[in-house]
């Protein structure tokens, strides 16, 4: 905590100047202050989880529900926090995807024999490893321009369709429910990354739709 001294006579007076604390200053505002912004400029609610569950952010596309937030892996020995994207829709035909950044262990893992589509557009084909249960529905999925710019504006990405056994357990949903589905490690505090990540489900789930791999009606939980 930075400290001020003022004195008046001889009596020294201390104040309190939160915009001086050092470990501010060495991290930068915290992940609630951020986020925080990001519900004040985006209209999504920032949802307190108490003792047991920590934050959220809440927000709504049409009749879907983004949910942000964080979570812990632990190894024993190690402990790693992901942000993590989530979104519940009806997944009518089973089209799944998985979606990643090309880096040495990808390109050993194609020479291998891994899946990689090309999709047909090659910064985009070039940069990220496709993958995914029908070639034609991800060239028609990854055909929208604006969802490859909002794809390439992540510098770390794992964007994934979960498949209902995956995503429902749980979670009260049906069971014809996929959940659209982004984790990067770390903690994102990145206000305009998270703005253009919420944008980036927001177009995957209009795309979806328009390719028949998506129903746009509202998801309830069987709760």
């Amino acid at each position: 905590m930075a400290q001020l001294w003022t004195v008046f006579g001889t009596v020294p007076i201390h104040v309190y100047c939160p915009s001086m604390n050092p470990l501010r200053k060495m991290f930068g505002p915290s992940k609630e202050e951020i986020w925080r912004q990001l519900c004040a400029a985006t209209g999504a609610d920032y949802v307190q989880g108490g003792f047991w569950k920590g934050d959220k952010v809440e927000a709504s596309h049409g009749e879907w529900t983004l949910t942000l937030d964080n979570y812990v892996v632990s190894t024993g020995k190690v402990t790693m926090v992901f942000t993590r994207l989530r979104a519940p829709y009806i997944n009518p035909d089973r089209f799944r995807f998985t979606i990643y950044r090309r880096g040495l262990f990808s390109d050993i893992a194609k020479w291998l024999g891994m899946q990689d589509v090309v999709v047909g557009h090659e910064d985009f084909d070039r940069d990220f490893i496709i993958k995914g249960t029908d070639e034609g529905k991800l060239r028609a999925l990854f055909a929208n321009p604006r969802l490859r710019e909002l794809i390439a504006a992540q510098p770390e990405i794992h964007f994934t369709v979960k498949d209902r056994v995956t995503a429902a357990a749980g979670s009260g949903f049906p069971e014809d429910a996929d959940e659209l589905h982004f984790h990067v490690h770390g903690v994102i505090k990145d206000i305009e990354r998270l703005k253009l990540l919420f944008e980036l489900f927001a177009e995957t789930l209009d795309q979806l739709c328009r390719i028949g791999s998506a129903d746009a009606e509202a998801l309830k939980p069987n709760r």
